[in-house]
């Protein structure tokens, strides 16, 4: 089909992508579990601060890898350019089973979650995946509105988010007592395990910096815009989550939001009373549907790109007159409302981290590989403060891998809180299925004759 008529996102439309992946379910759920850990103010925002600068030394390597190979697919596209296409096939594969239908399912679960928790009666089971729907459709109807759509959902999310903030800053400190005595920096408790337990939540809330490097081919002049939307996007939600979890701890008891989901909708009443916190529990449920609407857009892109490479996917390529992956669509809609029906949010998440984080921490260690192997390629951006910023990167993503699996043994074995380390095998896998699944796409890719679009340049081999 023609794609003369493909409609291009600017900078300010793919930040508003960025910013819509990021802040959704996590930073109006992940205090909640965090305060289980730790009730340390100081080290809660350290928590913050420390997933945000990780999160935005993740954007600033993929800001220069997405603009020397400016191509839709995320780390699909980056790995198998740098690495192998075994290994970014592996990553497609769990961005198309995991990496996106996993985290709309959560959204929606959490929507549901914040909407039940004010009209009992709704069921969360329906309202969820009725919202999926909706959203599904708007977006499997054209590009340009779901794009008009989803600047609109972000704008309204970040107005709302800042009147929160503001709102939050005058009222009465009701959560004063979180911030006295005991409260300043505890190395112990930096260096403890309920510190780890807590940076897996927040790298949750951060998850979606990336989201520009997905969409790279719907993107007008990439190699400027994506390393914009990247780093200014990540940069804003950074600062903006360091004021929304304080003033959470600063208008609400401790005890009131320890192992509560619903941790904006418990600050909300403080600040609003119980009529005006019932309004702007819907409002923060609303908010949620700019992220469930960001990432119905953004993951199909890479099934679809996955197609152009592998005969196996090729119908995830097959498009609607108005130019949009219509099947790569359905397909993400059906992964996750079966994750919606058959999951609970915490172990949905956990599952996700383990996978995904392994992704982004490849893709951004490939930053120096492909400086070695590409020496010559034309670079727009390139990362600051290389080569410490990736390390910075890789060596806090993979202290959060170990400590999940070990927690997850932990509970088997020691503890006997649960049959087996079930998000481990999960995770694992997911990798096999992957890597089965590439063996067979590549037999078939031979027997069909089908030409690959992701294979490195000749000559590009390390030695």
């Amino acid at each position: 089909m023609s794609t003369k008529n493909h409609y291009k996102l600017n900078a300010k439309a793919a930040s508003a992508f960025v910013i819509a992946n990021m802040i959704g379910t996590g930073v109006f759920t992940s205090l909640g579990f965090q305060l289980l850990s730790t009730t340390n103010v100081t080290s809660i925002a350290l928590i913050w601060l420390v997933g945000g600068i990780t999160a935005l030394c993740g954007a600033i390597v993929y800001s220069e890898l997405g603009a020397a190979i400016p191509r839709s697919g995320g780390e699909y596209n980056f790995l198998s350019q740098i690495y192998h296409p075994s290994l970014g096939f592996l990553a497609g594969w769990v961005s198309l089973v995991v990496g996106f239908a996993a985290p709309v399912a959560l959204a929606c679960m959490a929507l549901s979650s914040y909407v039940c928790r004010l009209l009992p009666a709704v069921n969360p089971l329906l309202l969820a995946m009725g919202v999926l729907t909706v959203i599904t459709i708007v977006h499997f109807n054209s590009v340009n509105m779901g794009a008009k759509m989803q600047n609109i959902l972000t704008f309204a999310k970040v107005l709302i988010i800042i009147v929160f903030i503001v709102a939050g800053l005058m009222c009465p400190a009701d959560g004063a007592a979180n911030f006295g005595a005991g409260n300043g920096l505890d190395l112990g408790d930096v260096f403890s395990v309920s510190f780890a337990v807590s940076l897996i939540w927040v790298y949750y809330a951060y998850s979606g910096w990336n989201a520009a490097a997905y969409i790279v081919g719907d993107i007008k002049n990439p190699k400027r815009n994506v390393p914009l939307a990247l780093l200014i996007s990540t940069a804003f939600v950074v600062v903006l989550y360091l004021a929304l979890n304080m003033v959470f701890l600063r208008t609400a008891p401790v005890a009131e939001l320890s192992g509560e989901v619903e941790v904006g909708l418990i600050s909300a009443t403080h600040i609003f009373g119980n009529e005006g916190g019932a309004i702007m529990g819907v409002l923060i449920a609303l908010m949620l549907t700019s992220s469930i609407s960001s990432m119905v857009y953004v993951g199909p892109r890479v099934g679809q790109t996955m197609g152009e490479d592998y005969r196996i996917f090729h119908f995830l390529t097959w498009r609607n007159k108005r130019n949009v992956p219509s099947v790569a669509v359905a397909v993400q809609w059906l992964i996750s409302a079966l994750m919606i029906i058959t999951g609970s949010f915490k172990e949905v998440t956990e599952y996700t981290g383990i996978v995904l984080s392994f992704c982004s921490m490849l893709t951004v260690a490939g930053g120096y590989v492909h400086r070695r192997r590409f020496p010559d390629a034309e670079r727009p951006y390139k990362t600051f403060g290389y080569p410490v910023t990736p390390l910075i990167f890789c060596a806090l993503i993979l202290c959060s891998i170990v400590y999940l699996v070990y927690q997850d043994f932990i509970k088997t074995f020691a503890e006997h809180s649960q049959w087996a380390p079930w998000t481990s095998i999960a995770s694992l896998a997911t990798l096999l299925v992957g890597w089965l699944l590439w063996f067979v796409a590549q037999r078939i890719n031979v027997k069909c004759g089908f030409k690959q679009n992701n294979q490195p340049p000749p000559g590009s081999v390390l030695p």
